[in-house]
């Protein structure tokens, strides 16, 4: 149930978030945890990723190579250092098997905003996963990284993903009609946003 936002997308400026880290910090949840990823975990990557449930929403299509696989490890480690980009790996406590990716994406110093996109192995759907991974990545966003928005986009018929966002308190702000040509087709984006003062309101309830 992946968001449209894809790693390969990544852009704009490069602020001093987290100045003096090499890998990202680990985040855990009450069943998952959200860590670094490695070159060991590529083979994990090209299986979540040529995966056609999970890629029939994507911004691209799916991975056809392990070499696409490797090639996003590399990126992710090297978008991190320019820290505009933290990807992490979602596996569960029990096992450090990678299922998932939860990613902050064109992290903005000055606007103090940045994009939200996960993705979840099919075999892993229907269990909340994707849910609990975005709270975790929403809660380190405001409160570690004192970000002021963040920003999702899905296609319409992406149901599943809309309400992981929606269940977190994001809100649709508007539709890009055929935003991307995927699969001989021309797909729309539907838009969401949440603001630092609606996660707080959340907190309170």
């Amino acid at each position: 149930m992946p968001t449209r936002l894809y790693a390969y997308c990544m852009t704009t400026a490069a602020p001093a978030f987290l100045s003096g880290l090499t890998q990202l910090p680990t985040l855990t949840t009450l069943r998952l945890r959200l860590r670094w990823l490695t070159p060991a975990d590529v083979p994990a990557l090209f299986t979540i990723f040529s995966d056609p449930a999970v890629m029939r929403y994507w911004s691209r299509e799916q991975f056809t190579s392990l070499a696409e696989a490797t090639e996003l490890q590399t990126q992710i480690e090297s978008l991190f250092r320019e820290r505009s980009l933290f990807q992490w790996g979602i596996t569960h406590l029990t096992d450090d098997e990678v299922i998932g990716t939860a990613t902050l994406y064109g992290l903005h110093a000055a606007h103090r905003h940045a994009g939200v996109g996960y993705a979840l192995g099919s075999a892993h759907w229907g269990q909340g996963y994707a849910s609990e991974a975005l709270a975790a990545l929403v809660r380190f966003a405001f409160t570690e990284l004192n970000l002021h928005r963040l920003e999702a986009d899905a296609d319409p018929r992406n149901v599943a993903s809309r309400r992981c966002l929606e269940k977190q308190g994001f809100r649709e702000e508007g539709l890009q009609r055929e935003r991307y040509f995927l699969y001989n087709e021309w797909q729309d984006a539907q838009l969401f946003g949440l603001l630092r003062s609606d996660y707080d309101a959340q907190q309170l309830r």
